[in-house]
């Protein structure tokens, strides 16, 4: 005799309605309000965690609260299914960030971008650790360790966001100048390192500061690069036979399940699930199958649905009238200033050593200082690990922004004493460089 399962209650209707309510009313606002940011000059992603903040906590909550109430309501249910369909944005995002590196161009520029990485990763993750050991207590949630605290906020302070990066030095023609070469090499290098990092710390978030789950944590990093090596002729040949497919959809379908079952593998290991995206995404990146054009159409869903959902949903989560709390508002200034000149000191410091001029130092340390998307993401995992408290969180996804609008001036500034080569000349004639506008197409003309 066999017991049948008891069957699952369907969704339903008033939930179903809400729930594509809320999606619908997010994405339009985070496309309208995307758009505007573009038209001002400002980094898409500006746009679309204002979205957020409209309908969250920082206005809805407080201009219309019945309404905020009805649509919005207080139910971890409902902003669960919300999360996921976010989720999902940001693990296919992260995907085609890994998937759109130039790889040889850290190759080409190794030496030189590795100092510059490594003093632009160190100082900022050095002087975040310390920041976040003396945050005030109020502000750090209850049962987290101080030094995953300060861990995560130096992880936190020391990344920079390729996407912003890339689309500064395209808008302002830099692209093809040796500040430019420089920037993004020592920026995607920083981005390796620092999805590492983050998922060192959320393991250690998850099981606490012990030597033998720290050891556990290093062993499931060496695990994930071994097993993209040995798993690397299988995706080449899988992805052979989707580009020849006559069915143009083999590949997305292909792309898009081994990015999500990467992610699952890491989530598993306690490392996080977008590390696993993102070593998927170099791993399609290096075996050299794919053109961009074949992947243009879940760039495009990717780019113009899902991910402006997430940032809207991290727009959400953020309560701009904390920070009329004083204390708060004072580590928010603290913390800014400690993003701002940890990553500007480091890069310069890096590049300085590797005999790079003064003003091309600081060209490169207003490049990598922009925080952008990552930051965001970054941000998010600690408020979901627990890492985070709210305040905190808002914190920083405001550094992301600031330092996103920062980027663009400071580079005007800097460059306009940095003198044009022969051969930089020679460089943007030749387009001797493989399209780095990659990254800024992965990550949209905003993020």
């Amino acid at each position: 005799m066999t017991v049948s399962a008891v069957p699952v209650v369907p969704f339903g209707g008033h939930d179903l309605f809400l729930f594509l309510l809320q999606v619908g009313l997010l994405l339009s606002l985070a496309f309208l309000l995307g758009r505007l940011a573009l038209r001002l000059g400002m980094p898409a992603i500006v746009g679309e965690l204002c979205a957020g903040l409209l309908l969250g906590p920082s206005v809805l909550a407080h201009v219309a609260p019945d309404l905020s109430s009805w649509l919005l309501p207080q139910s971890a249910d409902r902003f669960h299914l919300l999360d996921a369909v976010g989720q999902i944005g940001v693990i296919l995002l992260v995907g085609l960030t890994g998937l759109s590196m130039d790889l040889k161009l850290v190759r080409r520029r190794g030496g030189t971008s590795a100092r510059i990485s490594v003093a632009g990763l160190v100082v900022p993750l050095g002087l975040g650790v310390c920041t976040g050991l003396l945050v005030p207590a109020a502000l750090v949630p209850g049962g987290t360790e101080r030094s995953t605290f300060g861990l995560f906020m130096g992880v936190a302070m020391g990344v920079s966001a390729i996407p912003v990066i890339a689309k500064t030095l395209i808008e302002l023609k830099l692209i093809h100048r040796d500040v430019g070469q420089l920037t993004l090499s020592a920026a995607m290098i920083d981005d390796i390192v620092g999805w590492i990092l983050l998922s060192v710390v959320s393991a250690m978030a998850t099981t606490g500061v012990r030597a033998g789950d720290v050891a556990f944590s290093l062993a499931g990093l060496v695990v994930v690069i071994v097993a993209a090596v040995l798993l690397r002729p299988l995706v080449r040949r899988s992805l052979r036979a989707a580009v020849q497919s006559r069915e143009r959809g083999a590949a997305i379908a292909l792309v898009t399940m081994f990015v999500l079952l990467s992610a699952a593998g890491t989530q598993a290991m306690k490392l996080e699930a977008v590390f696993g995206a993102f070593v998927c995404g170099l791993l399609i990146n290096s075996c050299g199958v794919l053109d961009a054009t074949r992947l243009a159409p879940l760039r495009t869903v990717v780019m113009s649905v899902l991910a402006p959902l997430f940032f809207a949903m991290a727009g959400l989560r953020m309560d701009l009238t904390s920070l009329a709390d004083g204390t708060v508002a004072l580590t928010g200034l603290v913390v800014l200033t400690v993003a701002i000149a940890g990553k500007f000191a480091g890069a310069y410091l890096g590049a300085r050593l590797s005999r790079v001029n003064h003003w091309e130092s600081l060209a490169i340390g207003a490049g990598m200082n922009a925080r952008g998307v990552i930051e965001v993401i970054v941000a998010m995992v600690g408020l979901r690990l627990g890492v985070l408290s709210l305040e905190m969180y808002t914190i920083i996804v405001l550094v992301a922004i600031v330092t996103s609008l920062m980027a663009p001036p400071l580079l005007r500034m800097t460059m306009a004493h940095v003198a044009y080569t022969d051969e930089e000349r020679e460089r943007e004639r030749r387009n001797a460089v493989d399209e780095p506008a990659a990254p800024a197409e992965t990550a949209s003309p905003g993020h």
